[in-house]
């Protein structure tokens, strides 16, 4: 065996005990909790969700679309008759509180996302995907985020024997709306939001700005979320420096989630380049705000948009490498929408309440805890 595959798995072997030794406060006080926690007997769906939406913690990612199922059902983390966990968004030990509460009666629905494919989470990829093979297995159902969802789990989790559906994520189309007046046409306003935790996807947003403006478009870009890899900031700064794009560039800090409906409203397009996205909901969004969306042809977002609303970049497909469109490509679907910016707009809204509408996304759910709360 080659030398630096042995230093790489003791590297990961050292990381996996400093992990188990640094997180034992953390998994004393989270089974202290499981301690108190009993199957509810009601007949109608009762959530428990692992503490993910307790109100001390910033909801974000994918525990957002759990506010829906919390307006939608009765919930109770310490007297449930069903666990509902999200693989993007787990409480922590989340692998003990599922045995503790299936011990104790109480179903187990799992929504699959996204997995660790190797071209981003490279030799912890396992680390990501072991634990959700688990949990995807002990599932009494699983729900996908889309059917990209489905063949990535297929891929590297294995395929479910368990029920299953696909349900995109879900928006509440009455909070996120189109502006009630619409913006002036110019100057274009570009949206890049969610977490930036790729370099090429922020800077490649910066180059379409540039080629945009270079082309005679006057235009803005909002860089709304963290920039988390390493040395961000500073990549940042000297791609703005580099390309002369101070007058027209903002970032924002992270949002509350009250606060993006109208950050998505005073922008008129969305800039979403990220590779392999499973199902993001900063797209559906958008969408419901009336915005067309600029992405990548890739992941689950072919399955969220069509051409009325979006134009999306053809890109290498592949699981060990990621392909993120070039600014100029970018810069150039956002011509072709410039144009006819109103039609591509009420587009976007309409197919957002057509594929979106998180009353059915919950009428769905209550079919599937009905299904499950009638099995033995």
């Amino acid at each position: 065996m080659p030398i630096h595959n042995i230093v790489s798995g003791a590297v990961c072997r050292l990381r996996d005990v400093l992990r188990v030794l640094l997180g034992w406060p953390r998994r004393r006080a989270a089974r202290k909790k499981h301690a108190e926690i009993l199957c509810c007997e009601a007949v109608e769906p009762v959530l428990g969700f692992g503490g993910v939406l307790d109100p001390d913690r910033f909801i974000h990612g994918g525990a957002v679309k759990l506010l829906s199922l919390r307006d939608g059902f009765r919930c109770d983390d310490l007297r449930c008759n069903i666990l509902y966990l999200v693989s993007s968004a787990q409480p922590p030990f989340a692998e003990e509180l599922v045995r503790v509460c299936r011990s104790r009666g109480i179903k187990f629905v799992w929504n699959q996302n996204g997995v660790g494919y190797p071209a981003w989470a490279g030799a912890e990829a396992e680390r990501h995907n072991a634990p959700m093979r688990r949990l995807h297995a002990l599932a009494d159902f699983v729900v996908y985020q889309s059917e990209f969802c489905r063949e990535s789990a297929d891929k590297f989790l294995g395929p479910c024997e368990s029920p299953s559906a696909v349900l995109l994520n879900p928006v509440d189309l009455q909070k996120f709306r189109p502006p009630e007046k619409p913006l002036p046409p110019s100057p274009l306003r570009l949206l890049a939001m969610g977490t930036q935790n790729y370099r090429d996807r922020v800077l490649a947003a910066l180059e379409c700005v540039r080629e945009l403006r270079r082309g005679g478009t006057e235009c803005s870009l909002t860089i709304a979320g963290p920039l988390i890899w390493r040395g961000a900031d500073r990549d940042v700064r000297d791609a703005v420096d580099s390309r002369g794009l101070h007058d027209c560039v903002r970032f924002l800090p992270p949002f509350l989630q009250d606060e993006a409906p109208s950050i998505y409203r005073d922008h008129h397009l969305l800039l979403h380049p990220k590779y392999m996205d499973p199902c993001p909901t900063v797209v559906a969004e958008a969408l419901a705000c009336g915005l067309p969306v600029v992405a990548a042809r890739s992941g689950g977002i072919p399955e969220m948009v069509d051409d009325s609303c979006a134009k999306l970049i053809d890109v290498q497909r592949s699981w060990e490498i990621m392909s993120t469109p070039s600014g100029t490509d970018l810069a150039s679907a956002v011509r072709e929408i410039f144009p006819q910016l109103g039609n591509f707009s009420g587009a976007a809204r309409r197919r957002a309440e057509n594929a979106f509408d998180s009353r059915r996304w919950i009428k769905r759910h209550a079919e599937i805890f009905r299904s499950v709360l009638a099995t033995d």
